[in-house]
């Protein structure tokens, strides 16, 4: 289909396609913002030993219990864990004490050798902040090292380009977040740094077959040269891509249909994990093929590099 797709001359379809994700992005982080999870916004945890043996079917009742509750309601539990005789409800919003006796109230009608005690922890956010903080340093400064590396591997046009493709690559992540509000949380943040490796492999291919073509032909305008490395290199791309997915997808869809089987099994979290991934993946083979060279041929038109060697 992208045959006789010129990269360089219709880089006007790129550029609008760019533009739209930047304009519904920053509409989204405005209007919707993002859905911080209790790792961010810190909360509380409540222990209720039930008196019996539980389960993730038991954790999966007590949670229906209080999002049901005209009370409480879905505010006021985030998560319920189990282990052994206990559930540990988690919740962003403190309750009040009325609040904590009606939530045993409900529990013991329930379940009837239920505690009448709940263990009260309060979560911090220091920790998440404090990852977040360190998360911000560690892409800046992976930033600045890929920007030297692709600049003395090729040119400093190259470099500026490569690091603009994590940039789009990370934002298109979190306009994902954003706009379908799913949980922000520490573990996203492991995705996110995964996805720098895997884009600036996929970019730096494309830039090694352009430096390639352009020792070969020097006839040629750097747009042209630009152009047919991007095809030349656009099978290997996709196929790493959709090989890469059937993996990650699997797990996706695994652990999407056992939350909804077990919404308790804490699998959520590796859910969200490979979904961040495959969103980082397919926008990655976006940039790599769409982005990349047109933003190396521009950069290299103001006189950002040498010509490549």
């Amino acid at each position: 289909m992208l045959k006789n797709f010129h990269f360089i001359n219709n880089k006007k379809i790129t550029l609008i396609i760019v533009g739209v994700v930047l304009l519904v992005g920053i509409l989204s982080f405005v209007i919707r913002g993002f859905n911080l999870d209790i790792d961010f916004t810190g909360g509380y945890e409540l222990t209720i030993d039930l008196g019996e043996t539980t389960s993730a079917e038991i954790a999966s009742d007590v949670k229906a219990l209080i999002e049901g509750d005209k009370e409480l309601g879905k505010d006021y539990v985030s998560s319920v864990t189990y282990s052994e005789n206990s559930v540990k409800i988690e919740s962003k919003n403190a309750m009040t004490t009325e609040q904590q006796n009606h939530l045993l109230e409900i529990i013991c009608k329930k379940y009837e050798n239920a505690s009448t005690e709940i263990q009260l922890n309060n979560i911090s956010a220091v920790i998440g902040t404090r990852t977040l903080y360190t998360t911000l340093i560690t892409v800046a400064i992976a930033a600045v090292a890929m920007l030297i590396y692709v600049a003395f591997r090729f040119q400093f046009a190259s470099g500026v380009a490569s690091v603009l493709c994590l940039l789009h690559d990370l934002f298109v992540m979190l306009v994902v977040y954003s706009l379908f509000q799913i949980p922000l949380s520490t573990s996203v943040i492991a995705a996110f740094l995964t996805i720098l490796g895997y884009s600036i492999n996929a970019t730096i291919v494309v830039f090694d077959r352009i430096r390639e073509n352009r020792r070969k032909d020097d006839q040629s305008s750097f747009a042209d040269v630009v152009n047919t490395s991007t095809h030349e290199t656009m099978g290997r791309s996709v196929n790493t891509t959709i090989t890469t997915l059937l993996t990650i997808g699997a797990v996706f869809v695994a652990c999407a249909v056992a939350v909804i089987i077990f919404p308790t099994s804490n699998l959520d979290t590796l859910r969200d994990f490979a979904g961040t991934l495959i969103v980082g993946i397919i926008s990655g083979l976006f940039s790599s093929v769409f982005l990349s060279g047109m933003i190396w041929n521009a950069l290299s038109g103001i006189k950002l590099g040498k010509k490549a060697k």
